[in-house]
């Protein structure tokens, strides 16, 4: 690929990426000669859950991060590794979709659910969807790697790439742990809510997509730090936008249920706000309600109620304007290419009003 700089945009790099990723789906298929591995359409199950939504934000960043640190030339490297991304993404959405027990995910069934569909007709349906979810996860992680080593890195990629992917997988896993440890367990602990949302979203999501591309591209540390600093507070409030969308998003709009979170009881930052100010007989309510499996829609609305009345609500639009802010003067000290610096700009604004 020869696009040039100038006329890189992201929408370039989304089709990029895509026909990228395409490929490789096409040539996993093609590579299933045998009759019964072709007949179980493992390359375009994972292929259909991939294109099936989603907004293609960690390639994006990738790309941008290259971008920051001056990337120009044969774009192979860095497309291949945002593609990667992508799949990993893949990788942690199916696995955390089982953990979660979901059903919906970008308003379609999550893909534990299809599997068990299809084999509607096996003694326990639900089972094997579940089990065959967490191979599929797993096959979507193993072909991660197949697409960085298809790449073509230089051997000094190589090495500044390597540690980094390391470390987001490490702290995504990390991260993960956390949340499955304290879901089910809400409690007024901010910062332990915090940590869950810096490793499962800020970094995986915006820090270490833009180190990547950097790394490609010779970024010095001094960048890295520059980029950190813009990315943990972006992607804090991504996640705090996700947690206030998971309890008063509207479905049909953001493509999740607005119970799922409180039906598992997940610990937020905005459910640890609301139990650390609750009167006494709402807290007791919310201990009560939040992490029943059989909530319903007016035992939300009850839940919601609380957090309304505790200003939890109002505290977290705060704490995602505040970072926003954060984030921007973060960016106001790096000095990036103007297209750069915009798109940036525009993502983190994005980031704390999305939709979905």
């Amino acid at each position: 690929m020869n696009t040039p700089i100038a006329s890189l945009e992201l929408e370039v790099v989304h089709r990029a990426v895509e026909k990228h990723l395409a490929r490789f789906f096409n040539a996993k298929a093609r590579e299933t000669t045998d009759a019964h591995l072709a007949d179980l359409r493992i390359p375009q199950t994972l292929g259909e859950f991939v294109f099936a939504g989603g907004k293609r934000l960690r390639p994006a960043l990738c790309v941008l991060g290259w971008q920051s640190a001056g990337g120009s030339g044969e774009l192979d490297a860095v497309i291949a590794t945002a593609a990667s991304l992508e799949m990993f993404h893949a990788f942690a959405l199916i696995h955390d979709d089982v953990m979660d027990q979901s059903d919906i995910r970008r308003g379609q069934p999550t893909l534990h659910r299809i599997l068990a569909g299809r084999h509607a007709d096996r003694p326990n349906p639900d089972l094997l969807g579940v089990n065959s979810g967490i191979l599929f996860g797993d096959l979507a992680l193993s072909w991660t790697d197949e697409l960085l080593y298809g790449a073509s890195f230089t051997a000094e990629q190589r090495q500044a790439i390597a540690p980094l992917l390391f470390a987001m997988r490490t702290e995504v896993m990390y991260g993960q742990y956390l949340d499955l440890l304290s879901t089910g367990r809400p409690t007024t602990d901010l910062g332990h809510a915090m940590l869950i949302a810096r490793l499962k979203t800020a970094k995986y999501t915006i820090e270490r997509p833009l180190h990547l591309g950097a790394a490609l591209a010779g970024a010095d540390k001094a960048l890295l730090r520059g980029l950190t600093a813009f990315s943990i507070p972006v992607g804090e409030a991504f996640q705090l936008r996700d947690d206030l969308l998971g309890v008063y998003g509207d479905p049909g709009e953001t493509g999740k249920s607005t119970v799922d979170d409180l039906r598992a009881g997940k610990h937020t930052v905005l459910m640890a706000l609301a139990l650390a100010r609750a009167e006494p007989a709402d807290e007791r309510l919310l201990r009560f309600l939040v992490g029943d499996p059989d909530l319903t829609e007016v035992d939300a609305a009850r839940v919601r109620a609380v957090l309304d009345a505790t200003g939890a609500r109002t505290s977290v639009e705060r704490m995602i304007a505040t970072r926003c802010r954060r984030a921007e003067r973060a960016l106001a000290a790096l000095e990036l290419p103007p297209g750069v610096t915009a798109a940036l700009r525009e993502f983190a604004r994005r980031a704390a009003v999305r939709l979905s």
